[in-house]
């Protein structure tokens, strides 16, 4: 029977579908599986589901001689190593498309956490300090009728889009792809980056994360903003130089911050941007609600069994390993 080792324990239904007909190892702990134990663990597998967590490199192949596919239950494949995975021919596998509607939901809470100080408020309540009504307590920026600058309209950026325009807020876009069709369907309007960092309240980041986008923003990008503005990222941290954004946030060079992501990922405990009052971070969880993540992992599952079974997986990263 074939084997499948799966890197944390995922949610039933998901390991209800590879246990209908393989051999299912689970590394059960709530925290991301050592390496020296992955690397043994994967020695026999047929199959490895990993997360983010997990680092797919050359050591990781040569650890696993029978794998056939990597399943990664995330959009994003940075922690993986395509060009390894090709030649060794492993089918590689991500979830795109089940978590979009839920990770531009709360890109935009973050958006709306940030502006109006949702969360120095609550922390505010809680100390104690709340003594009496005050007309200057924590005033943020509006949102309705505010500029919604877009850069990466893929699927999330789309979708972000759409909640912005529930706010009446203008919206203008940044992608290497230019989308006519949508700018004529939506009234969206397209901008270069740097005309978009000048004229964008609201500046949220939804592109992948390559070489082109390594520290995308930094301190040239954060001076070309309003002093007034705010940066959201749901995507991946390196996109953000986070030391050049904190620098940016104390002066007052741009007006507030609202991360998912970070780089390093965890964030330290001490890193000074923690302490202010205009960012918000919040520890990578834009899918997690429960419907989403049951279906990140369901696709998951779904797409080791079909390429175990000699069948085509519905998310292949890498098709030319199925098409050779």
């Amino acid at each position: 029977m074939p084997k499948v080792y799966v890197t944390r324990d995922i949610y039933p239904e998901a390991l209800e579908i590879l246990r209908r007909g393989l051999e299912v190892a689970v590394w059960d702990e709530d925290r991301a599986i050592p390496r020296d134990v992955l690397l043994r663990e994967i020695g026999d597998a047929d199959a490895v589901l990993t997360l983010l967590t997990e680092k797919v490199d050359q050591e990781f192949l040569d650890h696993t001689p029978k794998a056939k596919i990597v399943a990664n239950m995330a959009v994003g494949f940075d922690n993986i190593d395509v060009p390894a995975c090709t030649r060794r021919k492993v089918v590689v596998t991500n979830t795109p498309g089940v978590l979009t509607e839920t990770t531009a939901d709360f890109a935009f809470a973050l958006l709306m956490a940030v502006a109006r100080f949702v969360v120095p408020g609550v922390g505010y309540v809680r100390d104690g300090k709340w003594e009496s009504w005050s007309p200057s307590l924590f005033v943020g920026r509006d949102i309705h009728h505010a500029t919604l600058g877009i850069v990466g309209l893929g699927r999330i950026g789309q979708e972000m889009a759409k909640r912005g325009r529930g706010f009446d807020m203008e919206i203008v876009y940044y992608d290497v792809y230019r989308r006519e069709d949508l700018e004529q369907q939506h009234g969206w309007r397209y901008a270069e980056l740097d005309d978009l960092l000048v004229e964008a309240d609201f500046v949220t980041v939804h592109v992948d994360l390559n070489d082109h986008t390594r520290k995308l923003f930094s301190t040239e990008a954060f001076r070309k903003m309003k002093k007034t503005a705010y940066l959201i990222n749901a995507a991946r941290g390196p996109i953000i130089d986070l030391d050049a954004l904190y620098q940016a946030l104390k002066s007052g060079e741009i007006g507030g911050a609202g991360l998912d992501v970070t780089d390093p990922e965890p964030i330290p405990a001490d890193h000074p941007i923690l302490q202010l009052e205009n960012a918000v971070v919040c520890p990578h969880i834009a899918s997690a609600s429960l419907q989403t993540r049951t279906k990140m992992a369901i696709l998951a599952a779904e797409n080791v069994v079909a390429v175990l079974r000699g069948d085509r997986p519905k998310t292949p990263v890498n098709p030319e390993v199925l098409d050779s």
